[in-house]
């Protein structure tokens, strides 16, 4: 692994651990949002796509998304990099999927 690419590898690894400390998950749903293409659009926030890519990606109209981020960015769940006219996005931690709740047992504890 070439050494800049090594050390990009362990910032990202760095941001998502002091994120998971720093923020609970909770929080990071309430600002993104419960929209299936708004939490798409936060988890593929790995630092690879611009802003263009994103929206093309997910079918978000880039102007809301573009809104969307500047949220995120300023609750502080997401960083922007910019590297001439290219935005690249980066979130604190992927929402993970959650799982189906499963329908409580009606049966009585066992003694």
């Amino acid at each position: 692994m070439k050494e800049g690419k090594r050390l990009e590898w362990i910032l990202e690894c760095l941001v998502h651990v002091i994120g998971r400390v720093a923020v609970k998950l909770d929080e990071v749903q309430e600002v993104v949002g419960s929209g299936e293409k708004q939490m798409q659009a936060f988890n593929l926030c790995d630092g690879s796509l611009t802003l263009t890519a994103l929206a093309k990606k997910t079918g978000l109209d880039a102007g809301n998304l573009s809104r969307s981020v500047d949220r995120w960015v300023k609750s502080g769940v997401m960083f922007r990099f910019e590297e001439g006219k290219e935005v690249r996005l980066l979130h604190i931690y992927p929402i993970p999927a959650i799982a189906p709740k499963r329908p409580k047992s009606r049966r009585k504890p066992r003694r």
